[in-house]
């Protein structure tokens, strides 16, 4: 049984560069605090590489948010979406 919903990828969405650029972190500094190389971070911002489940819960616990918070099977909606509804404000 196949659910249109569930990403048929193996991709995972992330919010590690809101995150990052919310705590104006680099992406070396955010490396280093996960344990990782700088370019693995920039490898996961961009969807290029889903992290192990040790790397998800270390970046669950250095940023202090569920997993599920930072990563999800689905794209994310945008904040100001989940925010303020889906008002636009060009369509007045």
């Amino acid at each position: 049984m196949t659910n249109s919903k569930v990403n048929s990828t193996n991709s995972l969405f992330n919010r590690i560069g809101v995150l990052r650029a919310e705590r104006h972190l680099s992406r070396q500094e955010l490396a280093d605090a996960l344990g990782v190389n700088y370019q693995t971070i920039g490898y996961m911002e961009r969807g290029d590489y889903n992290p192990s489940l040790e790397l998800a819960f270390r970046a669950s616990e250095f940023f202090g948010l569920p997993i599920e918070a930072i990563f999800s099977r689905q794209p994310f909606r945008p904040l100001s979406e989940q925010l303020y509804g889906n008002h636009n404000p060009t369509q007045g």
